[in-house]
């Protein structure tokens, strides 16, 4: 626990946002990855019999962009998951743009513990998932 002792929390309200257009080809490696090959990712003709009538991205796509976050940005390298709670109200579409926001709401002064607001928006502006996560962040020691 030597580097928890390093710990300097990130203020309340700090940002971080990445955007990624999602591409057909990122929905194929994510299917190789993962054995997801739902016909709502892959076959046009069933996609659009059904509600979203297009190709969806899987969630774990966009939900990956917040590993990035936690990872590189905020609260940055070492960060590792604790707790994840997403929510979906919207599907991301093949070739959508997404922006990808963390905010942080608290941050733990005595042990590298911060909480993150997490939402996604495609470039119209239609939230796509919101939720919360806490991280951990692992430091030398």
């Amino acid at each position: 626990m030597a580097g928890a002792a390093n710990w300097v929390p990130p203020a309340l309200g700090a940002r971080a946002t990445i955007t990624r257009q999602i591409t057909a080809s990122d929905v194929e490696a994510f299917a190789r990855l993962t054995g997801d090959r739902n016909p709502l990712h892959f076959d046009a003709s069933f996609a659009a019999s059904t509600r979203v009538g297009a190709l969806v991205v899987q969630g774990g796509l966009t939900t990956g962009l917040f590993n990035a976050l936690v990872a590189m940005e905020l609260p940055g390298p070492g960060s590792v998951f604790l707790h994840q709670e997403w929510d979906y109200p919207a599907p991301v579409f093949v070739g959508d743009t997404v922006t990808a926001e963390v905010e942080v709401v608290e941050a733990r002064a005595d042990k590298p513990i911060t909480t993150l607001r997490c939402v996604a928006r495609r470039t119209d502006g239609t939230e796509v998932l919101r939720g919360t996560c806490v991280t951990w962040t692992m430091l030398p020691e």
